[in-house]
């Protein structure tokens, strides 16, 4: 959950410092699991989601599968409190419609400000999903950003250049990691068996089973899709992402822009 940077600054030599990039790119070419490890904490496999890429674009139908994901397993330990509920309706997002948007918002409890302490009162689509941190389960508002899954060799991530950060990834490889019989107890203490969470041991049930949502078809030419373990983290996965970056290809398309801008100007 802790990002690392580096702020001091070392001087090399022109024949040292192509002597280590030349060292570094041929680890990463050599290293079978320079790919697919979080920096030696935790095994991540690579999944190829649609918003990946200078072109990607996000999936609304799986964007609506992993809301119900969310919505039906994970909203019972984590929040979402840096997701407002009008932007489940977002064109480039999830695209419900208005009225979804606020049946969804009524679902959920938030501070009435006009109250008593302590009041609540339906959402409406304005508000934000509200903290759920009874538990002192994380939110999940900026996990696909906050958690890294493509160091690179060495922790450099030079990976993150052609992979992107690898944050979908860990948190399908995180559930979907976990190993059968894989209950350990330890100082009083029952944890489970995840080759993707970093030491091994972690102490989140396995969340999720074939079967145990029921997918929902959302409008018309929605695909119809099994729940299975490994559909519904890839759902949740790029759900999360989502929310952790709803402007990603608003972004993307004004690069695009500016990039073909700046090459118009260079000619002229």
């Amino acid at each position: 959950m802790i990002g690392h940077c580096f702020s001091g600054r070392r001087s090399f030599g022109p024949f040292s410092a192509a002597a280590l990039l030349t060292a570094t790119l041929t680890a990463g070419a050599l290293s079978p699991g320079a790919a697919s490890a979080a920096g030696g904490a935790g095994h991540v496999e690579d999944v190829a989601f649609s918003f990946e890429g200078p072109f990607g674009t996000y999936d609304r139908f799986q964007l609506q599968r992993g809301f119900q994901v969310f919505h039906e397993v994970c909203a019972a330990c984590h929040g979402l409190k840096y997701a407002a509920f009008r932007e489940l309706g977002m064109e480039n997002g999830p695209a419900f419609p208005p009225a979804q948007v606020e049946a969804i918002a009524a679902l959920y409890e938030v501070a009435d400000e006009e109250g008593e302490p302590g009041d609540t009162r339906a959402a409406k689509p304005s508000d934000k999903f509200p903290a759920n941190d009874a538990v002192g389960a994380p939110d999940l508002s900026l996990m696909a950003k906050a958690r890294a899954g493509f160091h690179g060799p060495a922790g450099l991530g030079l990976n993150q250049f052609f992979k992107g950060g690898g944050g979908p990834e860990y948190i399908h490889s995180l559930l979907t990691g976990y190993e059968e019989d894989g209950e350990v107890e330890s100082a009083g203490a029952v944890l489970y068996k995840n080759h993707a969470y970093p030491g091994g041991l972690i102490s989140m049930a396995p969340p999720l089973e074939d079967g145990i949502v029921e997918y929902v078809a959302h409008g018309e030419g929605a695909p119809q899709a099994e729940a299975t373990v490994d559909q519904m983290a890839k759902d949740v996965s790029a759900f999360l992402m989502w929310a952790a970056e709803p402007h990603m290809v608003e972004r993307k398309r004004a690069g695009f822009r500016n990039l073909i801008w700046l090459i118009l100007l260079s000619v002229l």
